[in-house]
């Protein structure tokens, strides 16, 4: 069995290439506090945007995206919120929430995947 942390890395390291190939701007990766983890951070057409990354190497559990559970959702919104705040982000400047699906090779943006909850 092939460590689960290594291919995480490994595939968010595969999305944060092709959201720079995209336009994002990465600005941090592994955001971490009490509250939670935010995989990647970046800005992109003047918003500020977390993003959560799932990998499936297939689909026989589901889609990647549905991992992104609404428990999962309130979780990467708190932890916005304490990054925001530890960064005095002003409240409002523009940000989203954005998933990165990888299925096997493939990978898939949702923009605004859910809302601030």
């Amino acid at each position: 069995m092939e460590n689960s942390r290594r291919v995480g890395t490994s595939q968010e390291e595969k999305a944060a290439e092709y959201l720079g190939s995209r336009g994002y701007r990465i600005l941090e990766r592994n955001f971490r506090c009490k509250t939670g983890e935010i995989d990647l951070i970046a800005e992109e057409s003047g918003s500020l945007v977390f993003l959560e990354v799932k990998y499936r190497r297939n689909g026989r559990c589901g889609t990647p995206a549905e991992a992104v559970t609404p428990a999962k959702q309130r979780k990467i919104c708190r932890t916005a919120d304490f990054y925001r705040m530890s960064r005095r982000i002003p409240e409002n400047r523009s940000c989203r929430f954005d998933v990165v699906s990888i299925l096997g090779e493939q990978i898939q943006v949702y923009k605004n995947a859910f809302p601030y909850q």
